[in-house]
């Protein structure tokens, strides 16, 4: 996601018609495409097909900020408002081109000299479980997910808070309060929902902000009680989603940019059925 800082401070670099604006291409099918079109799409062939479409749309440049993930480093995105006619659709396409969201933006890294930020996606119909993914998976047979309108609760924010002062105590977000919190889950312009997945005893122990694409799910944000370090609850809430795509006919679940240089994205490179984007197009993620 886009920092909490980042999103009150943001600062917008020149594009435009420039090398940097055709330096990346975007999909660009009709807003009532068949999602079986999609479904059936050649995983060899690119993604990204130009602006044909969403002419009308205008992309920003960032200006660079150190890299949170690769020391040394600087980051700069591509950053474009999802608001307006039509903007569920432009996103279905720009998570096939790589995209993500957070809160009214979609963004993409656009770094001189850098590509370390790989997006990845689990294919839903070629994921058959690992040993690792089996033990998780019946680790948590006693948790029951659902889907639930993105609103955020008191009860989601609790678990929220407590995730970020045990796992990222020194980042932006744990210093959010309940209005940040709120901002994040309810602040969209397309169509995002939350799982929540709770225990036998009704108890919420993870919960997932995801954005509902035309061919699947993206992961937006993943948060879970760090005092059950054993259930792996942040895989867990993926698998859960991989089913609800499967029972949904949904070819695929996003899960942002997997970077090999740091620690805290090498889960991504365990799930089975991965994929990645590069400028061939989607390929399978080889280890």
């Amino acid at each position: 996601m886009l920092s909490y800082a980042f999103l009150h401070t943001w600062k917008l670099g020149p594009t435009g018609n420039g090398a940097e604006r055709t330096a990346m291409d975007f999909g660009s099918e009709a807003e009532n495409r068949p999602k079986r079109q999609q479904a059936q799409r050649s995983p060899r062939t690119p993604a990204i097909d130009g602006l044909l479409v969403w002419s009308s749309r205008q992309f920003f440049a960032t200006s660079p900020v150190a890299c949170p993930y690769i020391r040394g480093r600087a980051e700069r995105k591509l950053i474009v408002e999802l608001g307006g006619s039509g903007g569920a659709a432009f996103y279905d396409d720009l998570s096939r081109a790589g995209f993500r969201r957070s809160h009214r933006f979609a963004y993409r890294p656009a770094c001189r000299g850098c590509a370390s930020c790989v997006p990845v996606r689990i294919a839903v119909e070629r994921f058959v479980h690992s040993r690792s993914t089996r033990r998780i998976r019946n680790a948590n047979r006693d948790l029951s997910g659902s889907l639930v309108p993105a609103r955020a609760t008191p009860e989601q924010f609790r678990l929220f808070s407590a995730y970020q002062h045990l796992r990222h105590g020194d980042s932006d977000m744990a210093s959010m309060r309940y209005g940040d919190y709120r901002g994040m889950v309810e602040d969209t312009p397309v169509r995002t929902a939350l799982a929540e997945f709770r225990d036998a005893g009704g108890t919420l122990v993870a919960a997932a902000l995801i954005d509902l694409l035309d061919d699947g799910v993206s992961a937006v944000y993943s948060f879970y009680d760090p005092h059950q370090p054993r259930r792996s609850l942040g895989i867990w809430s993926v698998l859960w989603l991989v089913e609800e795509c499967r029972r949904r006919g949904q070819p695929f679940v996003y899960l942002g940019y997997w970077i090999a240089d740091s620690p805290k994205m090498s889960y991504k490179a365990r799930f089975p059925a991965l994929e990645r984007l590069d400028e061939r197009g989607w390929s399978g993620f080889a280890r």
